[in-house]
């Protein structure tokens, strides 16, 4: 009788574990580092586009035309120009995840409401205290949902990553595929999906609390 699918999962995690939780320590690290890096910068330029609205237009229509392109080309252009590994995964990653950071704390700042501005000015707080005080925290909702979306975003693209030998639980799925092994493809894509799913809740549980 042949196992079923269910079966074939539980033979290749009882078996395999230690693989699996290499390639989740391996997606893990790219996701994390992509992320911070993706954040300091998105959250950098998005002040500083805050202040330049005419400039922002044009940075926002680049982040959106290179969200565009498809994630293997993106590797293709790539690779010429950083080889294989991590370096061309994490540059794939943050120009990826660039849009909806950029994007969100660019709006967040741009609806501050002008009076809370001038009640700020009043009381005597300088272009860096405006910044810090009381636009940062008051678009901080914007950008927290923002880092969501590019947080969520990352973890699945990164599954991608496996064509330029940066591992991770693509890995694990593509050769499920290739020798056609259901209980490899299961353990890799359930594991992918539950690593998306948690990211999603507590980033929206932080979410919620700054929104408080």
């Amino acid at each position: 009788m042949t196992p079923g699918p269910l079966q074939l999962l539980t033979e290749y995690v009882g078996g395999k574990y230690d693989v699996l939780l290499t390639a989740l320590w391996q997606q893990c690290q790219l996701v994390l580092f992509a992320s911070v890096i993706t954040l300091l910068l998105g959250v950098g330029v998005g002040v500083w586009m805050g202040r330049r609205p005419r400039l922002a237009r044009i940075l926002l229509r680049i982040a959106g035309t290179l969200y565009t392109i498809p994630i293997l080309a993106t590797f293709a252009l790539l690779i010429p120009l950083l080889g294989i590994g991590q370096t061309p995964a994490l540059v794939a990653l943050i120009m990826y995840g660039m849009l909806p950071v950029l994007h969100n704390t660019y709006a967040g700042l741009r609806d501050v409401d002008p009076a809370v501005r001038e009640a700020a000015r009043g009381m005597g707080a300088d272009a860096r205290q405006m910044l810090l005080l009381v636009e940062l925290p008051l678009a901080l909702p914007k950008i927290v949902a923002g880092v969501r979306t590019m947080v969520v975003m990352n973890i699945s693209v990164s599954t991608f990553a496996v064509f330029v030998g940066a591992g991770g639980l693509g890995a694990i799925i593509l050769q499920g595929i290739r020798t056609f092994h259901d209980g490899m493809l299961l353990a890799g894509t359930l594991l992918t999906a539950l690593l998306a799913m948690t990211a999603e809740q507590l980033l929206k549980w932080l979410e919620q609390k700054v929104r408080a």
